[in-house]
């Protein structure tokens, strides 16, 4: 498990000219923050991040199953750290709209965390929170798919929900838990910036997908034995 020294971070850091190539979709002109960073394929003990991640992603299918409520007690942390790690009076001020998942509502393993975890971030006043793209297939999740969805084909399957659309936001948060691409963000967005040109669009992230690097540790001991 993570050690007590590695916790959870509770500030953001941007997305820059140094990390954006490792989220290749993203542009200069995209303003992408996250919370921490998520290793692939490393498992929940390899930092708390990672461990906060998975449990965050939890299956629906899991309900009902004794390692049920870590997903419930993360939903909440996570709205936690976001409300910590961004001004109050911006929140205040800010549409707050969740990137849809892979599922359509009517899908059974349609998961709606996102959501909860905006309505579990603690304000002094209601926070404008708007699911403004729905989903409109089910589409297989982008880290299942053989072949990973670009930006084109993920906003062909969105569409606006018309009766949220009131008032125009002037500025729009997408939440989403973890950057990989940056397709469905980008996809988001431009979606977005259609029906409401003059909006200005943030995306925050529970994490971004830290790149994979080879460890060349037993070839530098094998340099030592020589």
């Amino acid at each position: 498990m993570p050690t007590s020294q590695d916790t959870f971070p509770r500030h953001l850091t941007e997305i820059d000219d140094l990390t954006r190539p490792d989220h290749y979709h993203l542009t200069a002109g995209d303003t992408c923050l996250f919370l921490g960073e998520y290793t692939a394929r490393k498992g929940f003990s390899f930092s708390a991040t990672n461990q906060l991640v998975l449990n965050f992603k939890k299956s629906v299918d899991r309900r009902g199953r004794p390692e049920w409520h870590h997903k419930e007690r993360v939903i909440t942390e996570v709205g936690q750290a976001f409300a910590t790690a961004i001004n109050a009076a911006w929140l205040a001020n800010a549409t707050l709209v969740p990137i849809p998942p892979s599922k359509q509502k009517n899908d059974p393993l349609y998961d709606d965390r996102l959501k909860r975890m905006l309505q579990a971030i603690p304000a002094a006043q209601s926070l404008d929170i708007r699911e403004l793209l729905i989903q409109q297939q089910t589409m297989d999740a982008a880290h299942d798919a053989d072949i990973r969805p670009g930006p084109d084909q993920i906003a062909a399957n969105y569409r606006i929900d018309e009766t949220l659309c009131e008032p125009v936001p002037s500025t729009v948060a997408l939440f989403d838990d973890v950057i990989t691409t940056g397709a469905h963000f980008v996809a988001a967005r431009r979606v977005l910036q259609a029906r409401f040109p003059q909006t200005r669009i943030f995306g925050f992230f529970i994490a971004r997908r830290a790149p994979e690097t080879t460890d060349f540790s037993e070839f530098f001991e094998d340099l030592d034995d020589e």
